[in-house]
């Protein structure tokens, strides 16, 4: 027993483990920072996790650090942090390299739980993670950073659905009855979204960066790409409209025959674009199922997401004439759903190995006990009380984003406006002929944050 419990603590060195992720949950390690972010503050929230971002989970704590920075303001501080998780994604992709670390942390995953692996986020965060480094540049002059991340973000959309597919040529012996329901309450708590890789959020902010940077081809094909997965909102169909006006695409015709034709700018005008974005993304959920094998206690632990009756009300834009409604562009936790499921059987995979590997180590132990009659069952029932508490669900995930984003847009005259959401909080933006007045707010709840730039 002694010499397991030497190994197992070995191993957790080498990987280099957080000990929190083992034994708190993630998203209670969160909670007071999603709290301190829901009132108004000058301190510098993001730097809690410097510490943290060069341990095992460090991409995922880069990734908060960063959107804790950006939704402060500090657009400078979140592309830094930005920076170390995109590096931390580079790193995860050059696979000729195996160090002493990942051997460590999936030995020991054996033994507790899927958090001792580090962090390597699904695929709908690292796109959005380039997408909000796009934003990053843009909110801070530099035109051409934003160019290079948002193309970068288009690119992730198809390998990472590329890398799913691959990954699961390996995982589809695995469904079983247990797993086939879970995976059906998955999807029907997802909706319509069928995918985790394709983000109308994502496609549209790269469209509407293309068209601001004077690339229109590229913003259309995104537009178009954001069109099909969100094919209700009637900003999107608008937008659609005035391209394929101004490129003469030959579905012109039939884009004005469904959505009207397309509303241009008067003399004097300019354009108000509106990104909102509402509350945060829920955290995942645990289920547990504790049972013996040759009389040993052992439990078996998966994330989940369990349903959530609320729903997201349209954000009302007030103070530029009559009242804008913003429309729903992206369910964020539609996504982060949508990614558990297609990460189940892999999971699965895991957990069925772990589950084997810990009967075993707990058959061992009996069998020895049994040999040493002076010995008391007291190595037994640690055995049992070990697998019982270290048997976690993996309730990782990137916290900080919002549950969902909208979209509003509306040609006004030149000058200065106050603008509002929902009758409260408000903003002062100016609006100049011919340009566009890219307005970013971000409500997560309690408080809210208006950013603007004019490009």
């Amino acid at each position: 027993m002694k010499r397991l419990v030497v190994t197992i603590l070995l191993s957790l060195s080498l990987s280099g483990c957080a000990f929190n992720s083992l034994f708190i949950n993630y998203p209670s390690q969160i909670a007071p920072v999603k709290a301190e972010l829901n009132r108004p503050s000058n301190a510098p929230l993001y730097r809690q996790f410097d510490d943290q971002i060069t341990g095992a989970d460090g991409l995922l704590y880069a990734q908060e650090a960063g959107r804790v920075a950006q939704i402060s303001g500090d657009f400078n501080a979140s592309k830094s942090y930005y920076d170390k998780a995109i590096a931390a994604y580079l790193k995860f992709d050059d696979k000729a390299v195996v160090s002493a670390s990942d051997i460590g942390a999936t030995a020991s995953s054996l033994f507790l739980n899927d958090n001792v692996i580090p962090y390597r986020g699904p695929g709908y965060e690292r796109i959005m993670l380039h997408q909000y480094q796009a934003l990053n540049y843009l909110f801070s002059g530099d035109s051409q950073g934003a160019l290079v991340e948002v193309r970068r973000s288009n690119e992730l959309q198809s390998s990472e659905q590329a890398r799913y597919q691959k990954s699961m040529k390996s995982v589809q012996s695995m469904a079983n009855g247990t797993i086939d329901a879970e995976m059906n309450k998955l999807g029907k708590a997802a909706g319509t979204t069928s995918s985790s890789f394709l983000n109308a959020y994502s496609y549209y902010t790269t469209g509407l960066l293309y068209e601001l940077l004077g690339q229109s081809n590229d913003a259309y094909i995104d537009y178009r790409k954001a069109a099909q997965i969100s094919p209700n909102n009637p900003y999107l169909q608008q937008d659609l409209v005035r391209l394929a006006k101004q490129l003469s695409m030959p579905q012109y015709d039939d884009f004005k025959r469904r959505w009207g034709d397309a509303k241009q700018a008067t003399p004097g005008q300019g354009q108000v674009v509106v990104l909102l974005e509402r509350a945060f993304v829920p955290a995942k959920q645990s289920f547990t199922v504790p049972f013996t094998i040759d009389g040993n206690w052992q439990t078996a632990s998966l994330a989940t997401y369990y349903p959530d009756s609320t729903s997201i009300r349209p954000g009302q834009i007030t103070g530029l004439g009559n009242v804008l409604n913003a429309a729903p562009l992206a369910n964020i936790d539609a996504l982060a759903i949508t990614a558990l499921k297609e990460e189940l059987p892999s999971a699965l995979i895991r957990q069925a190995a772990r589950v084997y590997a810990k009967a075993e180590m707990a058959q061992s132990v009996q069998s020895e006990s049994k040999k040493r009659r002076n010995e008391t069952d007291a190595a037994v029932i640690a055995m049992q009380i070990f697998n019982v508490i270290t048997e976690q669900a993996d309730r990782r995930s990137w916290l900080t984003l919002p549950k969902q984003a909208q979209l509003a847009r509306k040609y006004v005259d030149s000058g200065s406006y106050q603008i509002g959401l929902d009758q409260s909080a408000t903003q002062i933006i100016d609006v100049q002929s011919g340009k566009t007045t890219l307005v970013w707010i971000i409500d997560t709840g309690n408080y809210t944050r208006f950013y603007s730039i004019i490009i």
